[in-house]
């Protein structure tokens, strides 16, 4: 089965971490979600460099993956220029790498939901030239 929601690091960290004031929300909705939800690697590697700084237990996350909870999308080379491009269009925010990366993988992909605490930039980004994402969880804490 083919992905159908992308998923950040801080849907990924708020789920891990039962302190997070974004935990109830995340843990909530994640039960109805269909699985796997799909990140990059860049959203992995931005989640093991803040669980680092957080020291967040790490196998939780390992789960996650070998379970098929969650799954990566590659990102050719050839698709770089298009994250450049996404980049340089959100300036003004500034958009992140990995933001970048799920963007991108939205319009590659056909997907418009995203899991995510990061609800005010992903309302800002756009999927194509106007759709919006519907972003979960709707309930903010």
């Amino acid at each position: 089965m083919a992905a159908r929601i992308l998923v950040d690091t801080g849907a990924i960290l708020a789920l891990l971490d039962d302190s997070d004031d974004w935990h109830v929300p995340c843990t909530a909705v994640l039960p109805s979600l269909p699985l796997p939800l799909l990140t990059s690697e860049a959203v992995l590697s931005e989640l093991f460099h803040l669980m680092d700084r957080e020291r967040l237990e790490k196998d939780r996350a390992w789960d996650f993956f070998r379970k098929g909870v969650i799954a990566i999308a590659i990102i050719e080379n050839s698709e770089l220029n298009g994250l450049e491009k996404l980049m340089r269009q959100y300036k003004d925010r500034p958009m992140d790498f990995a933001d970048a990366t799920l963007i991108h993988l939205a319009n590659r992909e056909s997907i418009s939901v995203i899991f995510t605490v990061d609800q005010n930039d992903f309302a800002a980004y756009r999927i194509g030239p106007r759709a919006r994402f519907q972003l979960l969880p709707a309930e903010k804490p």
